[in-house]
């Protein structure tokens, strides 16, 4: 099977808004379901790819009550990996809803809003940090948040643009209950 959508994971995470798929060099990672992933061991890749022919664990027949993936979606959560999994639950609804397509439109505008930030406001420590805004964050609220950083940091360094941007999306965070850390799993 040749997946659709590489940059969809098959559990419902999106590779575009991971700190993996933005990393220069050989590491990176360009989605769950290109070449140098499939190899990976993942269990779901082995489950849903090569064994039922299905591109994402909602599509099975068993998904309702499949183990692996009921796991998976309750450790998501609590607790996050190197990638953020805050917006697992909602994003398998919203696909259910709305459709992979929508979501993939969706993650597009989000991986945007995220490449802005990396390239016009990251001090080289950030990137873990914009990801989870990226993806835990209203799509108006990325974009309000560039606009009032781009005009409150034209004369500053890296860092200084790095902490007003951190200072600017933490006060929305604050104000909503977001969380713009990686949850530990206990």
């Amino acid at each position: 099977m040749i997946p659709r959508y590489p940059t969809i994971g098959i559990c419902g995470l999106s590779c575009r808004l991971c700190p993996r798929y933005h990393t220069d060099g050989e590491s990176r990672c360009h989605g769950c379901k290109t070449e140098s992933r499939m190899g990976a061991g993942c269990p779901f890749i082995t489950c849903a790819l090569k064994k039922k022919g299905v591109e994402f664990c909602w599509e099975c027949e068993q998904s309702d009550n499949c183990p692996k993936w009921g796991f998976h979606r309750k450790a998501s959560r609590t607790g996050d990996s190197f990638k953020c999994y805050q917006t697992l639950e909602s994003d398998i609804s919203f696909i259910k809803k709305n459709s992979v397509v929508n979501f993939d439109k969706l993650q597009k505008t989000r991986e945007m809003f995220l490449k802005e930030m990396l390239r016009d406001f990251n001090d080289g420590q950030s990137k873990n940090y914009y990801c989870i805004a990226a993806t835990v964050m209203e799509i108006k609220e990325l974009e309000a948040a560039l606009i009032e950083a781009k005009k409150t940091s034209k004369k500053l360094d890296a860092k200084g643009k790095a902490k007003n941007m951190h200072a600017i999306l933490d006060k929305i965070a604050q104000k909503k209950g977001y969380n713009l850390k990686l949850r530990k799993t206990k």
